[in-house]
């Protein structure tokens, strides 16, 4: 069973009374069908909640809403696969968590079967009609980032049910339709609505500018509902139970392609370019994952994450790889928290990682990699070559700004992309009974996407992780500009680590959080793996981080002395708020498997 660790009372209550309803509810052994439980509904917290850690013998799901993963959880309870759990874990968060993710936006999926890792790209692509000047005003100059935001201009070609079903085609081992139970029963019986979901709705300006979705997230009064109302969504169900029987075909054409077409095309002052062939030719693509040796504690690792048109894994890796060409393994924690000395270092190689991203990925189908090989920013020999930009004397200065390598020796044509916001998304990680485990980030982009809704669900507003600015004033052209079909270059960052000398699956992870995403990434990486932190340790350890600018600092979390240290360093140092949402699995030594959920957020995980 399920054990915890100094759970917060509230959780010990709520989990006390799901377990006998999810125990009568499901079955151990693999069955023909799924019959889901409805839970007791816990109200989520918006703030910071200390979480226990979990720790299992089986199996484990862990997911950003504790609906979301006791969906998932009765599923593999039930004899389902890890992507079985995931389809069911994404529906109900397109419900419970719909500022963050669902059926109208994209995800990647890193999914290994025991002997092979697959990446399966969902990620939103532009409509054909779109070019470099979408995001464009009449003055030629980019638009602010609001104003291309909200409406139809942003929304891409959705991709998350036609990735997961292909994904199922493969791996899954309960019915299709099975998997659309517990998201139908919620979404026609109700759910509570959470502490987080209150406060993003009362905090968010434009949502309620939507007809549609001012009358499901707003009462009569233009006030959030309440926490604890309970919301009902008839049209969503409706629009699941349309998928469940007929498959993606459902969403991509016929009526509820209509729907979504009519929204993005005739939004009053922000209309957006997709059509019905948009929609209907979307394919998702199955890519080779992206992975890398990793040694830590004497151990070595292979790293796995997704390929461009993510940016993450890249980064990540840059990352760690030119923290291990510096000190950084022989500076320890300072009562339990990373040093001004090692925070230099982190942030630093972020510096260097971030110069590389903004010059070099984008859609591959688009952009040749540097020498030929995304792998060329990965190369040992270079991260050492920009591991020695790095001053690491103790008082050595910031660079404060970065600028791009030449892997492989290699220049390209391209200009580096300006800053430019990135935000959204939410973290699956799920291992199951039969030696299966996957990492899946997904995503709407913005709070709320594109603040339009449609038949009980949102729509992304993807288009806008391209650059908004297609060259740089000499006319050179920016990867990650606008072209029609393509991907937008993410920071998703859904995480596979396994033992190099076995190839046993030791660690899946990933996080929200637009371009931080990053640092949640690695920071947990390089805490369970470097410093020997459960999952939990180091999901609550302070975030950090830099964009290749000032050095980023979760607010309130470290000692003045900390900050102090680093700009005396010379660095630009701001404290912000960085909700980080991540979750993580980790093998036990003895077998098992320890989770952990962000404190930041109000997920939890489950398993036996």
């Amino acid at each position: 069973m399920l054990t915890h660790h100094r759970p917060p009372l509230t959780r010990l209550h709520w989990l006390a009374a799901l377990m006998p309803l999810v125990l009568a509810g499901c079955a151990s052994a693999p069955q023909a069908t799924f019959q889901y439980t409805v839970p007791a509904q816990p109200e989520g917290s918006s703030g910071y909640q200390e979480k226990p850690g979990w720790t299992t013998r089986k199996f484990a799901v862990a997911a950003a809403n504790p609906l979301a993963t006791d969906a998932g959880y009765q599923v593999l309870k039930a004899g389902g696969s890890a992507i079985d759990a995931a389809v069911a874990v994404q529906l109900v968060l397109g419900l419970v968590e719909p500022q963050s993710s669902g059926i109208g936006g994209g995800a990647f999926l890193l999914h290994h079967d025991g002997k092979r890792i697959e990446a399966f790209d969902g990620r939103e692509t532009a409509p054909a009609a779109a070019d470099e000047k979408l995001f464009l005003g009449a003055d030629g100059k980019p638009l602010p980032f609001i104003e291309a935001v909200v409406g139809g201009r942003s929304v891409g070609v959705p991709g998350t049910i036609r990735m997961l079903e292909v994904a199922h085609r493969q791996h899954g081992r309960l019915p299709w339709a099975d998997l659309f139970k517990p998201a139908i029963a919620l979404a026609e019986g109700g759910f509570k609505v959470s502490a987080r979901l209150n406060t993003l709705l009362g905090n968010e300006k434009n949502l309620s500018k939507d007809a549609t979705a001012a009358a499901y997230f707003y009462d009569a009064a233009g006030k959030p509902w309440p926490v604890g109302h309970v919301l009902k969504n008839a049209q969503y169900a409706a629009v699941l139970r349309a998928i469940a029987a007929q498959g993606s075909k459902a969403l991509h054409e016929g009526p509820i392609a209509q729907a979504i077409v009519d929204k993005v095309r005739s939004h009053p002052t922000n209309p957006g370019r997709l059509s019905l062939a948009d929609l209907a030719g979307y394919q998702p693509k199955k890519r080779e994952a992206l992975c890398h040796d990793y040694r830590a504690r004497d151990r070595d690792y292979r790293i796995c994450g997704f390929p461009p048109p993510s940016s993450g894994a890249l980064a990540v890796g840059q990352i760690l790889g030119i923290l291990n060409q510096t000190n950084a393994a022989s500076l320890p924690l300072q009562n339990g928290l990373p040093s001004a000395d090692w925070l230099h270092l982190y942030t630093e190689a972020s510096r260097l990682a971030f110069a590389d991203r903004a010059q070099y990925v984008a859609d591959p189908d688009f952009v040749a990699p540097p020498a030929g090989n995304w792998m060329s920013l990965l190369d040992p020999a270079y991260l050492a070559e920009r591991a020695r930009l790095i001053g690491q004397g103790p008082a050595a200065p910031s660079m404060k700004t970065a600028r791009p390598g030449t892997p492989g020796g290699t220049r390209t044509s391209h200009a580096p992309m300006p800053d430019q916001p990135e935000y959204g998304t939410s973290h699956i990680s799920i291992v199951d009974g039969f030696g299966h485990g996957l990492a899946m980030t997904t995503t709407i982009e913005d709070a709320f996407g594109a603040r339009q809704m449609v038949q009980g669900f949102l729509l992304n507003n993807e288009l806008t992780d391209f650059s908004f600015t297609p060259a740089d004033a000499s006319g050179a052209p920016i990867a990650n500009r606008v072209q029609p079909g393509k991907r937008p270059r993410s920071s998703m960052s859904p995480t596979l680590v396994f033992d190099k000398a076995t190839g046993q699956l030791v660690m899946s992870g990933g996080s929200p959080g637009g371009a931080l995403i990053i640092h949640y990434t690695a920071k947990t990486l390089y805490g369970t793996l470097n410093w020997g932190m459960t999952p939990q340790q180091a999901i609550n350890l302070p975030n950090f981080g830099s964009l290749n600018g000032p050095s980023l600092m979760e607010e309130k979390r470290f000692p003045a002395a900390t900050v102090d240290a680093l700009r005396a360093r010379g660095a630009e140092v701001r404290e912000m708020n960085m909700t980080s949402g991540l979750q993580a699995i980790q093998r036990l030594p003895g077998g098992g498997w320890s989770g952990g959920a962000d404190p930041r957020r109000e997920g939890i995980v489950m398993g036996d």
